[in-house]
This record gives structure tokens, C-alpha cells and sequence, in this order.
């Protein structure tokens, strides 16, 4: 007696068939480019996490940075018709337009867009305070880039919530005296209210990227004023942190000659990842802005 199951050789029939599917591309509705940075989502659940993130007025303009093949598009504009995506791939641009006749799709580099003047069309800031909600999956070799376009632009818009990497998710929201904590927390920490959201594996994502990711929000709207020259204040954090483990009088009293101030004792022999963001926009009122 023989136990157990006995394979029967497969016939040709089965083998060609087999050998066809195996053969057969994956149809896709756009293909991934490496020189973009694509990776698109695919799981729902995320998606719907992230359009509600959003959380927009009923009718506010929401502006989507790089749709893609539409995932979060099509998340977005049952509830935003008036929906603004900003796509740089023709392949994308051609599919969206296909899919969502409706959705207002507009060509070009994200980087040379006037924000501003987009809040234009819509009337700029409501007089209730509303402004642009910005939202979108950042190509990751451009983030910082798109982070400081937006915040140069703040005054347009309200929110932006967007899916980076999970490390410079995590430098934006560190705290003083931790290795993640630079330029980028400063800056974004002051000028915004940023938030950390959620983290997102890269099995989500077709195809799957070498990184985590994490969705971030800032909020512009009631950040207090500066009180100094807004350049004055980048010049100093970037000037600080580009030798971040030298004393502050190694770094920054070149600009308190320059700029006729003075650097304070108290600030004199710390180093820039020590100061809180308030403590930088003191620092550079004692070097000379105003």
C-alpha cells in the first residue's frame, strides 16, 4: 500500500497556461518613477486616516501636492469639490484627468508655485480666517524644500498635513537636547504648530520604499508674531546648528558685530541644540534684529 498523495505530471495544456500568466504584466494605472520619488499608497485604511487629518471646513480649498494615481483623491474630493491637485508627471496628470473629469488638475513643479497667489483665486484669507488646507504625500528628496515653501507662506494657509519620512517626521517634532532636534525643529516649531500624527510601514506603499513614514500636521493659523526679522532668525538657527557642537560664541558672535548687538553671557558658552526655539528668537533680538 502506498500512502500519501501521488503528483500527477502536469500536461502542456497547463504549462502553457501557467507560463501565460506567469508572463502577463501587472496592470497598473500609472507606472512608479524613481526620478520622482513615487511610491503610491495602497492601503485604504491609511488613506482614509490621512484625508481626515485634513479636517477642513465644509468648502474650504484644499490643495493636494502630488495625487498620483488618485488614492487620496479620491478620499478628498467627495468632500472638497473644489479641490486643487499640483501634479509634475504628464503619465499622472493624463490618468487624473481621466478618472476625475471634474477635479481641477494643474501641471507644474510644486517648488514654482506662488502660494499666495493660489490663495488668491479663492479670495485669500476668509474673513472668518480661513486659508488654504494643504495636503499630500511628499516625494521624500524634495520635503524640506516643499516644508520651507509652505511656511514662507503661511500666512495663506491654515493646515498642512502630509506623509514624509518617519526621521524627518521625527526631527521636526524633537525636543532640546536630543541629536534630532536642528534647524528644521527650530524653524518649524516657531513658525508653526507641528504634530506628530502617525506612523506608516512601508508595506503600504507600491513599490514598497527603503523608509518609514509618518503623517505630520503643521497649524498656522494664531501663531504668534515672530517679534524679529524673519531672516535675521534663520540666518542665526542655521548659523548655530552648522557647527552644532561648538559653543555659541564660537558660531554667532561674528553676526552680533555684523548686526551691532551683542551675545549674552547666558547664551555665550551653550550649544544650539540646548535652546528652545523662544530662546532663539531672544538670541537673535540680542545679536542686533528687531
Amino acid at each position: 500500500m502506498v500512502y500519501g498523495h501521488i503528483r500527477r505530471p502536469a500536461t502542456d495544456r497547463a504549462i502553457r497556461r501557467a507560463s501565460f500568466r506567469l508572463a502577463l504584466p501587472r496592470l497598473v494605472s500609472v507606472r512608479p518613477k524613481k526620478r520622482l520619488g513615487q511610491h503610491f499608497l495602497t492601503d485604504p485604511n491609511t488613506i482614509r486616516r490621512i484625508a481626515a487629518a485634513i479636517d477642513a471646513p465644509v468648502g474650504a480649498p484644499v490643495v493636494e501636492i502630488g495625487p498620483g494615481e488618485g488614492a487620496l483623491t479620491a478620499a478628498l474630493l467627495p468632500l472638497y469639490p473644489q479641490l486643487v491637485a499640483l501634479e509634475v508627471d504628464p503619465e499622472a496628470i493624463g490618468h487624473l484627468r481621466k478618472r476625475f473629469p471634474q477635479l481641477d488638475v494643474r501641471a507644474g513643479d510644486v517648488l514654482d508655485l506662488d502660494w499666495n497667489e493660489l490663495a488668491g483665486e479663492f479670495g485669500g484669507r476668509q474673513p472668518d480666517g480661513a486659508g488654504l488646507y494643504v495636503i499630500g504625500n511628499l516625494p521624500y528628496y524634495i520635503t524640506s524644500p516643499i516644508l520651507f515653501s509652505l511656511l514662507a507662506a503661511r500666512d495663506s494657509i491654515d493646515r498642512v498635513v502630509v506623509m514624509i519620512q518617519r526621521e524627518v517626521a521625527d526631527r521636526i517634532v524633537a525636543k532640546p537636547s536630543t541629536k534630532a532636534y536642528g534647524t528644521l525643529s527650530v524653524q518649524l516649531q516657531r513658525l508653526a504648530r507641528p504634530r506628530f500624527l502617525f506612523p506608516v510601514s512601508r508595506h503600504v506603499f507600491r513599490p514598497k520604499p527603503d523608509v518609514e513614514s509618518a503623517v505630520i500636521a503643521l497649524d498656522f493659523a494664531d501663531v504668534p508674531p515672530l517679534g524679529v526679522d524673519e531672516e535675521a532668525f534663520r540666518t542665526v538657527v542655521r548659523t548655530s546648528f552648522g557647527k552644532r557642537r561648538k559653543m555659541l560664541r564660537n558660531t554667532v558672535r561674528e553676526l552680533a558685530d555684523a548686526w551691532g548687538g551683542t551675545l549674552p553671557d547666558v547664551y555665550a558658552t551653550r550649544r544650539p541644540e540646548s535652546l528652545t526655539p523662544e530662546a532663539f528668537v531672544e538670541l537673535t533680538r540680542a545679536l542686533g534684529s528687531s
